[in-house]
């Protein structure tokens, strides 16, 4: 059972004190608290000019309780904003109750026991508008160029940070400080009737250049001088990182492994159980995740609020390491809890907020991709992205803001957009061409869930534009 409550406020304390007094607090079996201390700062644009700026901070505390009844452990969660100890009483006196009132947990397991983080006494980090320094003048400076150029510039940065603090009535006491930016930046000609997207996930935004972000976006409203229409079908393909991105995470995030256990996923044995050990996609294709990942850093242990397929509650604090999920071709790990390992006979693997493609011989960028091709298209965005069948897991979307047609290895006009229908796992089979891997951005799905992807560039030679979008 889970509830959301914001009680009043009264004064502020330590993260580390809420923490304590919330595991004191309750009289439940066990407990889980975890407190998220969230800073961000933001700009937004328009027309060449800023409009908004701000920063923001806020705690939310999320305690789990554990309540053992003859009939197994139940367990209720309760989240809420909270700055005071009176604020976290009343989270861990809801979070009690709604134990007290659960059914039986099935995935009910053993909590993890006593281990702390080096720096569980250290405040939490902030961020604030001073990670613009370098960023905001040179801004302004693309909004100058832009204007001159009849370009008009819409966009967003924010950075956040975020420190988790975890503690269990067994011991545990953890620590974790996330950074998380991401920046996106659409042009328009002045006449409006075109437009194309940039973006990037970025730690710090020391590695955000505003000046060359305005420099791509002039270079593609250059392609789009020439229109040409073109109907549906199956056409040689190019997908940039980001779009790779936007597609390999719903792969990711249908790799559970009860679920494929019982018959629901791609990942699913024709007859019964996985697919784990099945060659899936193409030799030489290795998709991971990595919390040490350089450049893609993320939380090492498991902190979950809630539990499902993919999470339990009863895993919390549980070490996540580097995991393969494919290796050279082969379907090697599922995403399991230790309930769901428990279940289906595979080796526990958490979670991780993180994934890495990479392709055995990929060298290269994109440019060199579009140069290596005789007749094909370049689709540099992917939107709207939803599942068809996940027996196969087809996927359907809308290209946006630029599909340019490639010829005798140049780009040679815009395009009209076009719905696709395709499956993420197929592609891998199905691609000719890849990059290297570099640090990319997934447009559909970055700002708000997942940030942290490396991937290459894909060439596929029969990439399905199942009908025209009327979309501009």
């Amino acid at each position: 059972m889970s509830t959301l409550i914001t009680p009043a406020a009264t004064g502020p304390v330590s993260p580390q004190d809420l923490v304590e007094h919330g595991l004191a607090a309750s009289t439940a079996d066990d407990c889980v608290v975890i407190l998220a201390d969230h800073t961000s700062a933001n700009l937004r644009w328009a027309n060449n000019t800023l409009t908004t700026n701000g920063v923001m901070h806020g705690v939310t505390v999320s305690v789990v309780s554990y309540v053992r009844t003859p009939a197994g452990v139940c367990v209720g969660t309760v989240a809420g904003t909270a700055a005071s100890r009176e604020q976290v009483t009343a989270l861990v006196e809801a979070a009690d109750r709604a134990a007290r009132a659960a059914d039986p947990a099935e995935d009910a397991g053993d909590l993890l026991g006593e281990r702390a983080s080096s720096d569980w006494a250290d405040a939490p980090v902030p961020t604030d508008v001073h990670v613009y320094d370098v960023f905001a003048p040179a801004l302004g400076e693309a909004f100058g160029r832009a204007r001159s150029a009849d370009r008009v510039l819409y966009g967003f940065v924010n950075h956040e940070m975020t420190t988790t603090y975890l503690g269990s009535t067994t011991g545990l006491r953890l620590r974790h400080v996330q950074p998380t930016g991401h920046y996106g930046c659409t042009g328009k000609d002045a006449a409006l009737t075109q437009s194309a997207w940039t973006g990037g996930a970025t730690r710090d935004f020391t590695d955000v250049d505003a000046l060359a972000m305005d420099a791509e976006l002039e270079k593609r409203l250059a392609w789009g001088e020439r229109r040409v229409d073109l109907p549906a079908g199956r056409y040689d393909t190019i997908l940039p990182p980001t779009a790779v991105a936007d597609l390999m995470i719903d792969a990711y995030w249908s790799a559970g492994a009860r679920t494929a256990h019982d018959g629901q996923s791609v990942y699913s044995r024709r007859g019964g159980g996985t697919r784990v050990g099945d060659r899936i996609v193409a030799p030489g294709v290795t998709l991971a995740s990595d919390p040490a990942a350089p450049g893609l850093e993320c939380a090492p242990f498991v902190s979950a609020t809630s539990s499902s397929d993919l999470d339990s509650v009863f895993d919390n604090g549980l070490p996540i390491e580097r995991t393969e999920w494919v290796k050279d071709g082969v379907l090697s790990s599922l995403i399991a809890t230790r309930h769901s390992a428990g279940l289906t006979g595979l080796p526990v693997a958490p979670m991780t907020d993180n994934l890495l493609l990479e392709v055995e011989g990929g060298t290269g960028t994109v440019e060199d991709l579009v140069a290596g091709t005789e007749r094909g298209l370049l689709v540099t965005c992917l939107w709207y992205i939803r599942e068809v069948d996940p027996q196969s897991l087809l996927l359907t979307g809308l290209t946006r803001d630029g599909v340019y047609l490639v010829e005798d290895g140049e780009i040679t006009g815009l395009v009209n957009n076009f719905r696709f229908n395709e499956s993420p796992v197929d592609l891998l089979r199905r691609f000719t061409h890849a990059s290297a891997t570099v640090p990319s951005f997934s447009r559909e799905w970055g700002d708000d869930y997942f940030s942290r992807t490396a991937t290459p560039a894909l060439r596929v030679p029969d990439f399905n534009m199942s009908s025209v979008s009327q979309a501009r």
